[in-house]
C-alpha cells in the first residue's frame, strides 16, 4: 500500500478509538506516531518539536496560572457572591434564577478564562436552587452548559492566549475584543431563557429591591475587583496576560487568607447574601486557610496536566497535516467559494462542524493557523477573524456528539448526557444569531481597541 493508503487506515482506526471513548490526547498522539513511521519521521523529531511548544511558549504559562484562579474564587467562595448579585438584579423576571446563573457565567467567566470551569461551578451551585425553584432539572443542567460558552470568549480567556500564541498576535488585544461579543452572548441567551421560561411558567419571583441589590453588590466587591484588576492591567499595558494571570492568583489566594478569620469573626449565615443582617458580614467571602492552598493547586495541576499535553501533541500533528498538504487542500476549498463573505460563512461552517467533533483547543490548534491566512487575504482583520473563530469553536462546547459542556454539567448535576439536549437548542440558536451578528459587525469586536 502507498502512504496515502496507511495514512486513511490509521485515520479510520483512531476515529474508531474516539467512538469508543479513547481520550482526545490519546487519539491524536496515536494518529500522529503512525503518520511520524509513514511519513519517515523519527521520533526523535516528535519529541524535539513537543519541547518546543512550550520552551518557545511564555504566553502559555498564564493558562495554568487563570485555571488556578478559577479554583481560587469557587473556594473563596467569590463565586457564590457573584452568583447572589446576579440574582437579586433578575429575580423579579420569569425564569429570573436561570438568567442570573448564565449572568454568573459571565462575571465567572470574567476571572477563570475556563468553559469547563464555569459550568462546572456555577452548575454545582445553582442547579440545586433552580430545581427546588421550580424548573425542570434538564433545562437547569442545559442552562449551566450554555453558560459556560462564555468561559473562552469573555477574557481573560486560556483559548484566546493559545490562538495568539499560534498567530503571533497580541493576546491583550485579543482579550479586549472579547469582552463585547462574550456579553452579547450572555445577553441572548438570557433572552431564550426568558422565552422558554416564560411558555412554561417556570421559576419563583421575587420583588426588585434596591437594598438587596446594593448588599449583594457590596458582598461580591472582591469578584468585581478581582474582574476590574485584570481588564485594567491589560487593557492599559500596565502588565502582559501572563502578568495579569499572575497579579490575579496572588489577589485571591490574599482574599482568600484574610477573608477566613474574618468570616469566622462574623460568623456564618444563610447561603444568599441579601439574607444576612449585617453588612459588615458582607465585606468577607468565606475565604479558605493555608492548608486548603496545596488541594486547590493539585486540582488545577491536574486540569493544567489534561490540557498542556494534548497542546503541544496538538502542535505537532498541525505540522504533519501541513505536510500532507491539508493547508492547502482546505484553503483551496474556502478560497473557492469566492470574495469576503463567501470566504467568511465557509470558514465558519468548517469551524462549526469541526467544533461538534472535537474540543475547542484541538480545533484552534489545527484550523487556525489555515484559515486565519485564508481570511486575511480577503479582508478580514485578524483580531476580529479570532473572534468569530473562537465564538464558532465556544458553541461546539454544546453541541452533540462532543459537547464538553454537557458532560461536565451531567457529571455535576446528574442529569443523564442525552436528556440536555433537548434543553439546549434554544441556546444553540441564541449562540448561532450573536455569531452571525460578531461575524457581520466588526465593530463589534475591535471598536473597545484603541486606534481602531
Amino acid at each position: 500500500m502507498d502512504d496515502s493508503s496507511w495514512i486513511t487506515l490509521i485515520s479510520i482506526g483512531v476515529m474508531l478509538l474516539f467512538m469508543l471513548g479513547v481520550p482526545v490526547l490519546l487519539v491524536i498522539a496515536y494518529w500522529v506516531i503512525g503518520c511520524s513511521f509513514v511519513l519517515g519521521l523519527t521520533l526523535d523529531n516528535m519529541g524535539a518539536e513537543l519541547m518546543n511548544v512550550f520552551n518557545k511558549g511564555f504566553a502559555l504559562l498564564a493558562m495554568p496560572l487563570f485555571i488556578l484562579t478559577g479554583d481560587l474564587i469557587n473556594k473563596s467562595g467569590i463565586a457564590r457572591r457573584l452568583s447572589d448579585f446576579a440574582y437579586s438584579c433578575l429575580g423579579w423576571v420569569r425564569g429570573g434564577l436561570a438568567m442570573a446563573s448564565l449572568g454568573a457565567c459571565g462575571l465567572f467567566a470574567a476571572i477563570s478564562g475556563s468553559n469547563s470551569a464555569t459550568t462546572a461551578t456555577i452548575g454545582s451551585m445553582l442547579h440545586p436552587e433552580m430545581v427546588k425553584g421550580g424548573y425542570d432539572e434538564r433545562f437547569s443542567a442545559a442552562t449551566a452548559a450554555a453558560g459556560g460558552t462564555v468561559g473562552i470568549i469573555i477574557p481573560p480567556s486560556i483559548i484566546f492566549i493559545v490562538y495568539g500564541f499560534l498567530l503571533n498576535l497580541p493576546i491583550s488585544d485579543l482579550f479586549v475584543a472579547g469582552i463585547l461579543p462574550g456579553a452579547l452572548m450572555v445577553i441572548g441567551m438570557q433572552i431564550a431563557c426568558w422565552i422558554v421560561c416564560r411558555r412554561n411558567g417556570w421559576g419563583h419571583l421575587i420583588r426588585l429591591q434596591l437594598d438587596r441589590v446594593l448588599k449583594t453588590a457590596l458582598g461580591g466587591w472582591l469578584g468585581f475587583l478581582a474582574i476590574l484588576l485584570v481588564l485594567w492591567g491589560i487593557y492599559t499595558g500596565k502588565f502582559s496576560p501572563t502578568e495579569a494571570a499572575g497579579v490575579t492568583v496572588g489577589f485571591c489566594v490574599l482574599a482568600g487568607l484574610v477573608s477566613y478569620p474574618l468570616n469566622r469573626l462574623f460568623g456564618h449565615g444563610p447561603d444568599y447574601g441579601w439574607e444576612r443582617k449585617g453588612y459588615g458580614e458582607m465585606l468577607v467571602v468565606e475565604g479558605f486557610r493555608i492548608r486548603d492552598i496545596p488541594s486547590v493547586v493539585a486540582r488545577s495541576a491536574e486540569i493544567t496536566g489534561i490540557l498542556a499535553p494534548l497542546i503541544a501533541i496538538s502542535v505537532v500533528m498541525q505540522q504533519i497535516l501541513s505536510l500532507l498538504g491539508a493547508q492547502e487542500v482546505i484553503g483551496g476549498v474556502v478560497t473557492s467559494m469566492g470574495g469576503y463573505h463567501a470566504v467568511l460563512f465557509t470558514a465558519m461552517t468548517i469551524v462549526f462542524i469541526t467544533g461538534m467533533l472535537l474540543e475547542s483547543l484541538p480545533v484552534t490548534i489545527i484550523l487556525a493557523p489555515i484559515l486565519a491566512p485564508i481570511a486575511a487575504g480577503v479582508g478580514v482583520d485578524p483580531i476580529h477573524f479570532s473572534v468569530i473563530f473562537l465564538v464558532g469553536a465556544s458553541i461546539g462546547f454544546i453541541t452533540p456528539p462532543y459537547g464538553l459542556n454537557l458532560y461536565v454539567a451531567s457529571g455535576v448535576t446528574g442529569v443523564p448526557y442525552f436528556r440536555l439536549l433537548k434543553y439546549t437548542v434554544p441556546y444553540l440558536i441564541a449562540l448561532v444569531g450573536v455569531w452571525v451578528l460578531v461575524s457581520l459587525t466588526p465593530q463589534l469586536a475591535l471598536v473597545l481597541l484603541p486606534g481602531r
